[in-house]
């Protein structure tokens, strides 16, 4: 139901005055003019809603579309219903359209044929592969060390690295810290996890860097020392797709803790002072912490039962 307002309540005292008293009365009571009395009396049918006001909207416009302009409209939006404003304004253009685009936008809105998007297509994530036994899959990256926590006046403007491999299957972790982000680093990191770790290493996944691989620079197949070096030892080399570092989640996570948990209580006077600092922290607090995705047990109690159940 229409609500009423206050200027058509006001409007209904006006008129029962002027019938009491007369118009020029009301017209002093009420400070209006005689007109209006009139004009709203002409109007008044006995009801209130009599009393609202007219719509002001006029009922055709010099400019408006004109019938064959609507049915081109019309008939382009059927053959052509995912276009946006701009691409379906140009094709009409190509057939004898005038109007402007904003003159269009309006048409298509009273209308309600406005470009209907199709939905994008959904992604669906492979299923993660679960590793079997130490080794199978081990992912490597490289940190930058914040500049925040070198104090020393001496490597205030050195640059400093930390190598990280973490194997996928038990989550334990070998780190070491470098003062080069090269691919003749990695090849030694590497050397020295394959000392370091008490299994065969199958696989190791990393991102696209260049210290790792030439697929996006001008030597693209030319192998890195890297990747001369897995070849030497028989490790398969992953790499994962450009631009999505959450396929390297592992070790991307074990980054974000140490930011919490290292980086953000501790600095270092020379490169040698971060080497050991950075080599206690993994093998007491990182190696040796307990893990819900382990059944909240260790990297290293992992690598222990499974050595027992072999």
């Amino acid at each position: 139901m229409a609500s009423i307002t206050q200027d058509m309540r006001y409007r209904l005292s006006l008129i029962q005055y002027a019938e009491k008293h007369g118009v020029t009365k009301a017209a002093i009571q009420y400070s209006t003019n005689r007109q209006y009395i009139y004009r709203w009396r002409r109007r008044y049918d006995g009801s209130i809603q009599s009393l609202r006001n007219l719509s002001r909207k006029p009922h055709h416009h010099p400019n408006q579309h004109t019938s064959a302009e609507l049915k081109l409209i019309s008939d382009m939006r059927r053959r052509n219903p995912h276009d946006g404003l701009v691409v379906f304004w140009v094709k009409l253009r190509q057939r004898g359209y005038s109007r402007s685009i904003s003159a269009l936008y309006r048409v298509l809105k009273r209308q309600g044929i406005m470009a209907v998007h199709p939905p994008n297509p959904k992604y669906i994530p492979k299923p993660y592969e679960q590793m079997d036994h130490p080794g199978q899959r081990i992912q490597i990256d490289v940190k930058f060390v914040p500049a925040s926590c070198l104090l020393n006046s001496n490597v205030k403007d050195e640059k400093f690295f930390q190598y990280t491999a973490l194997d996928e299957f038990s989550r334990w972790r070998f780190v070491e810290a470098f003062d080069e982000h090269s691919t003749y680093s990695s090849a030694q990191f590497l050397d020295h996890l394959i000392k370091a770790f008490p299994y065969p290493i199958e696989c190791v996944q990393t991102d696209n860097g260049a210290e790792f691989t030439n697929r996006f620079t001008t030597q693209r197949d030319k192998p890195t020392m890297f990747q001369v070096h897995l070849l030497a030892h028989g490790i398969r080399h992953k790499l994962i797709r450009p631009f999505t570092p959450r396929h390297n989640g592992k070790v991307e996570r074990s980054h974000r803790k140490d930011n919490e948990r290292f980086y953000a209580t501790h600095t270092f006077y020379s490169f040698e002072d971060f080497s050991r600092q950075l080599k206690v922290y993994n093998r007491r607090d990182y190696n040796n912490f307990p893990m819900r995705p382990l059944g909240w047990k260790t990297p290293a109690q992992v690598l222990r039962d499974y050595n027992g159940s072999v």
